[in-house]
């Protein structure tokens, strides 16, 4: 794996008021020269579209530094969030960490 891992985990509803918190969380990681970031998703069980614009503003500020941004565990309601909005093709999705790992290895 590459040196610099972070790995996030929300909780609760990804709206509003969690994605300036969120966006600032990434904002910093890239700063502090974090490339790979895995957003683990398993514990949102609602997701909005400022969530949804939280995660993909999240992946240009880290393509923008030239680092990797994986989502997992995404719930039914996130999915379909991906799908009604066409979006889920912007993101890494993986299932779990081993799937990162041999992705990581390509």
């Amino acid at each position: 794996m590459l040196s610099k891992v972070k790995v996030i985990r929300p909780d609760g509803m990804l709206d509003a008021n969690k994605a300036v918190v969120f966006r600032q969380q990434i904002k910093d990681l890239v700063s502090e020269g974090v490339n790979l970031i895995l957003i683990d998703l398993k514990k949102v069980n609602f997701m909005d579209s400022s969530g949804l614009g939280a995660l993909v503003l999240a992946l240009k500020m880290v393509r923008e530094k030239g680092g990797r941004l994986f989502l997992m565990s995404l719930n039914d309601q996130v999915k379909m969030l991906f799908e009604l909005t066409n979006t889920g093709h912007l993101f890494e999705i993986i299932n779990d960490k081993s799937e990162l790992e041999e992705r990581l290895k390509s």
